[in-house]
């Protein structure tokens, strides 16, 4: 597998966008039915005074919740519309379906409704005041938009969970595996990049049943649903054992609404190779890292959003 195409954008100008303003207009892109932490992840975007979600774009999985990567987008897209329902408080973005396939090669895009609102909606927007992707899956539907339109460039900062630490013993992580050519296009094509990794970073963010019993229990109706997602989950999977369960994906919008639960530093953009490691090149262009996150307060957050009766 050979690297995507480069496409280069100015680096004082892509150290700008690595900032963030006080209230983000955004896009979310999520694999919504694969887990359940898109779930929180994304009443937590839609819920913050902080976001401005302008739309929601389902995207692709393949695991032993679906059949495939368009099954899973299928799944998604309807789980969607699930949690809007039980957030009537909340005036609904436009969902749009993502891709049914992932890439076939470096300089391979895949058409979908959601690449084409992204290219629209970061075409309406300027280098300062650009469009924060929020990417908490494959991100085969934003990769696609940038290789169909590289003008986005320069008015977009994608935020995405996935990978490893880019000094971690391999790359290999669920998001980025799912479609190689996609995650090597966010690192090569000199996007403004906030890199979200799994280990030891956004796998602290863990919660117990009992912890969301207390927190939101019954109160509302989607308090009463997120922790019957978790509950299903871990009936399905763990037989009902004792157990708690990492809510990946809410450190994504964390980032964006309170940066300061979310420490980054600057690093150069990796290069991903064939078997899923990290290549360094420190003449690359410079990216956004997470290296820490402060559970407590993630948490304390979204449950306060989500209207707990404790808080």
């Amino acid at each position: 597998m050979k690297p995507a195409t480069t496409l280069s954008i100015d680096q004082r100008l892509r150290l700008l966008r690595l900032e963030r303003p006080a209230v983000l207009p955004m896009v979310v892109d999520t694999d919504t039915f694969n887990e359940v932490d898109d779930q929180f992840a994304l009443c937590f975007a839609l819920l913050s005074s902080r976001a401005r979600v302008e739309a929601i774009y389902a995207a692709p999985f393949f695991n032993a919740l679906s059949q495939g990567p368009e099954d899973g987008m299928e799944k998604s897209y309807l789980e969607i519309f699930r949690l809007l329902d039980r957030l009537p408080q909340v005036a609904p973005p436009p969902v749009y379906k993502g891709s049914r396939q992932y890439m076939t090669g470096p300089d391979a895009p895949v058409q979908s409704p959601a690449a084409q609102d992204l290219i629209l909606r970061a075409r309406a927007h300027t280098p300062e005041d650009p469009l924060y992707v929020v990417t908490l899956g494959c991100p085969v539907n934003v990769a696609s938009a940038i290789l169909l339109a590289p003008d986005i460039l320069d008015r977009i900062v994608v935020v995405w969970l996935g990978g490893q630490p880019l000094d971690w013993y391999t790359a290999d992580e669920f998001n980025l595996s799912q479609d190689l050519y996609a995650s090597s296009v966010l690192f090569d094509s000199g996007a403004a990049l906030v890199l979200l990794p799994t280990c030891q970073v956004t796998d602290h963010l863990t919660v117990t049943l009992p912890e969301l019993d207390y927190y939101l229990g019954r109160s509302t109706p989607i308090g009463e649903y997120l922790t019957g997602v978790v509950q299903g989950y871990r009936n399905h999977f763990h037989g009902g054992e004792v157990w708690s369960k990492v809510i990946w994906d809410i450190v994504a919008v964390a980032w964006c609404v309170m940066p300061e639960a979310v420490p980054t530093r600057l690093a150069p953009a990796p290069i991903l190779q064939p078997d899923k490691r990290y290549s360094l090149d420190f003449t690359r262009h410079l990216i956004r890292e997470a290296y820490a996150v402060q559970r407590d307060d993630i948490f304390r957050e979204v449950y306060r959003l989500l209207g707990s009766p404790r808080l």
